[in-house]
């Protein structure tokens, strides 16, 4: 039985391309977008602004993740003129509907998982190889 707007419930989807939950999370893959979309909550930013709220992220993550998430619609970019540049980003629309969905999983953190849970993510290194 799906939902009034044509979409599956949960649980009905017949495979992952056609569970928006799965596009959802392939969309906002690991946990620097979601926090990318909490920094831009507060309004636009520029690339230092969101590197500073978001600690650990390396400048390259941070880079491909606003590309990922421009190329859904959900994060512009700005370029004003000057030397050097100003990039602004900002959220679409779409983005700013993220809002609500944020706030409930803030909710439902804050009901179930003890403070410990709330590690920052690590970035990513390569493994060094032991000779």
């Amino acid at each position: 039985m799906g939902t009034e707007a044509g979409i599956p419930a949960i649980g009905e989807c017949e495979d992952e391309e056609s569970c928006s939950i799965a596009r959802f999370l392939g969309a906002l893959d690991g946990p620097w977008a979601t926090l990318i979309i909490r920094e831009l909550l507060e309004g636009p930013k520029r690339f230092g602004e969101l590197q500073s709220g978001l600690v650990g992220i390396s400048p390259k993550t941070l880079t491909s993740r606003l590309r990922k998430l421009a190329a859904y619609g959900v994060v512009t970019r700005t370029a004003h003129g000057g030397v050097p540049p100003k990039v602004v980003y900002e959220l679409t629309r779409a983005g700013q509907d993220l809002g609500p969905v944020l706030n409930a999983m803030a909710i439902w953190a804050t009901e179930y998982l003890p403070p410990e849970a709330a590690r920052p993510p690590r970035p990513r290194t390569t493994p060094r190889r032991l000779t």
